[in-house]
Order: C-alpha cells, then structure tokens, then sequence
C-alpha cells in the first residue's frame, strides 16, 4: 500500500486531505501484527484476527479508495490464511466466515466510493459559489489614481465569504468612489440586498457626475430590491451606506445614508469625521429626506478608516462595546496596511469568542501625487468635477 497518490485520490484544495499511503499502511501492519499476536496468546479458538475487518471501515471514512481496496485485500488475505493455520472445526461455519468478510470489505469500499463522489460534488458546488460570491467583493487591497483601500471582510456565517456587509471603489473619470455599507440583518440572508447595492454603485459611480445621483441610483435600487422580495414574501431591508468621492486635491466629497461615521486618523488624535447621519438606504422616501453632499479634508498621509457595526458593537462578556476611539488612540501602527488587521485583532481580544455579526475594516489614504500617472492624479482624457461634485460638461 506504499507509493505515490495519485492525483484522483488526492483531495482537492480546501479539502482535508486523507492521511498518507506510509501512515496508513504502518497503521494496517501494525494492527494486524498485534491482532495476530493476541489471538496467538489466546489459543486457536480465538478469533481475534476477525477484528480486522473494522480496518477498511475506518478508512472508507477518511481515506482514499485506493488505500481502502489495499485494506480490503489485505484484511481479506490475512483472514483466508489465518483460518488455514488456525482451522475451525466445521468447514461450513469457516466458509460463512470468509463469505462475510468478502461481504463486509466490498460494502467498505463501497461506501468509501460514495463518499468521495459525495466530497467532489460538494467542491465542485463551494467553487461555485465562492466564485460568484468573489465578483461581489473587489480583493484588498485595491489601488486607484488616487487612494488606496485596505481592509478586512469577516462574514458571520461559517465558510460564506460575502454576508451583510458591502463596499466597493471604483476609478472613474470623476475621480475615486468609495462605498461602504451595511444591509439591515447580517450573513447570507442578507446579500441579496448588498447585491443590489454593488450593482447599482458600479454603474452610477461612472455614469452619474454628481455624488447625489449616485447615493439616488442606490436608493432606487434598494427600492426596487425592497418590491421584489415583497412580491416573494422575503424580508424588506434598509441599508446604511457612505459614499465618498476623492480626486487629485485635499477635499474628500461624502454622502451619508445612515451609516457610521468614518475616523480620521493623522499626526494628531484619531477622531471621528462630523458628518450628519441622514437616513439608511430604503427609507429616503419615507422620511422626505433630500442627500446632499458633506465635505472634509484628507491630506497625503492622513487614514480614513471605515467600519461597519460589527466593529463598533463588539461586546465582551459583560455586555460593553468595544471602545474604537480610545483603542485607535493606542495602536501604534497607523499604515492603512496594518491598521486594519490591528482593528480587527484587538475587536477579537475584546469580544473573548466568535463574531456576533459581519466585520468590516477599511482603510483610506490617498495616493501620493508622486505616483499618480502624469503626476497630477488624473490620466489623459479623465473629466474633473467641480467643487459641486458636477463634471464640467454636465448641464
């Protein structure tokens, strides 16, 4: 049973991989050296060696089938010759003997067979969907002409890599478009709506030269996504969202849709930017709300750092949240690259378990004029907007 795998047993990536041909057969040999040895000590009436037959059992569990036919063998050969040199008296309870363990070894591999094709489909069924739930989230860290975001996603649920959770950064001729947004509920129930949130900003904030017709083009969409899932007997969510819109200067335009006030950190104490809350995505119609745009100074060097609730609501076992404004005051490290798995693993020291909810960090910094292509953050052809948000060209 030694040897090289071969790659049809080998388990696929992601996949606990089955223990190797030495291990498994130096596990056999010496199962089978100590159920002979005991049943040699016992007398001939012992049938101790019928105990083998569990080997194959056990690996039609973890191992592969090759290792588990090898078993099969193996046990079967053993038992055949351990019967000659240790006969019983009736040559009819010795041939049901054998039968049942011919019987026992093929149901083994059997079920071994069954699983590995059960294990496949569900890997090629997780590739799926790992690969649908990958065009959802841009990979971090993602650079444009004029920031650099870094972060950290965590959804709630086991295994799921997209949850309640959302963001996105776009590099459009109107220069840098952040989101960052939280859906109402948490994990895969609540992706739908995050869905519709992403496609809607990845075509507004191109199309759209005024940062209010973007957060307008995701209210529209959560609108809608709102009137289908009533159609479907789903559940209506708001979302909390910012949108924010950097080009080659200082100023850093900002529409917020009930969502948590981003932190600014600098040469001085880290703090929050005042930005009026407004009303969650979903619910603008409700309240009679008009967006509008909120500005704010980000120089060269400074982090932006944008967090969902599952930052600022992370409790410890007596009930009290994590404290993100003193703790940003402590870290030492504030490179957009390590502050947010710093966030991330002093929200885990603090919560003593397991997420509660979808966790997401994100931190901002602007390019450096320096590397921008051609210097001046915009490349040949890009339309600049503005103080208003407006492009030039737009009526």
């Amino acid at each position: 049973m030694t040897g090289a795998r071969t790659p049809t047993d080998s388990a696929p990536a992601g996949q606990v991989r089955p223990p190797g041909n030495r291990s498994v057969a130096v596990g056999v040999l010496a199962a089978t050296v100590l159920l002979l040895a005991a049943q040699a000590v016992s007398g001939s009436s012992a049938r101790l060696v019928l105990l083998l037959v569990f080997v194959p059992a056990l690996l039609a569990g973890l191992g592969t089938l090759a290792q588990t036919v090898a078993a099969a063998i193996w046990v079967t050969g053993v038992i055949v010759v351990s019967s000659l040199v240790f006969p019983t008296p009736s040559v009819a309870g010795r041939a049901l003997t054998l039968v049942g363990v011919v019987l026992a070894q093929t149901v083994g591999v059997l079920l071994c067979a069954r699983r590995l094709r059960r294990d496949r489909e569900l890997f090629r069924m997780r590739q799926t969907a790992v690969a649908l739930q990958r065009q959802l989230l841009r990979p971090l860290p993602a650079p444009t002409r004029h920031a650099l975001l870094h972060g950290r996603y965590r959804p709630v649920e086991e295994d799921a890599l997209v949850g309640g959770d959302l963001y996105d950064i776009a590099d459009t001729p109107y220069g840098t478009r952040v989101l960052v947004g939280d859906v109402q509920g948490k994990g895969l129930p609540a992706i739908g709506a995050g869905f519709a949130v992403l496609g809607a900003f990845r075509e507004a904030a191109f199309r759209d030269p005024a940062l209010t017709a973007v957060a307008l083009a995701l209210e529209n969409a959560v609108t809608r996504h709102n009137a289908y899932a009533a159609q479907s007997g789903e559940d209506e969510r708001f979302v909390t969202a910012t949108v924010f819109g950097l080009d080659g200067g200082s100023a850093v335009q900002a529409v917020n849709c009930g969502h948590l006030a981003p932190y600014l950190l600098g040469d001085g104490e880290p703090g929050t930017v005042p930005l009026d809350a407004g009303v969650p995505l979903g619910l603008a119609e409700l309240a009679g709300e008009v967006r509008a745009v909120q500005r704010f100074e980000l120089a060269e060097g400074d982090t932006l750092l944008l967090v969902t609730d599952g930052v600022t609501e992370a409790a410890d076992a007596e009930g009290v949240f994590y404290p993100i404004d003193r703790r940003l005051r402590e870290l030492p490290d504030r490179s957009p690259d390590a502050l947010a798995g710093a966030v991330e693993e002093d929200v885990r020291r603090h919560s003593h378990g397991p997420l509660r909810d979808d966790l997401t960090i994100l931190a901002l910094r602007r390019t450096p004029a320096s590397d921008r292509p051609g210097g001046n953050g915009r490349t040949p052809g890009s339309v600049r907007p503005n103080a208003d948000g407006r492009s030039p060209n737009a009526s």
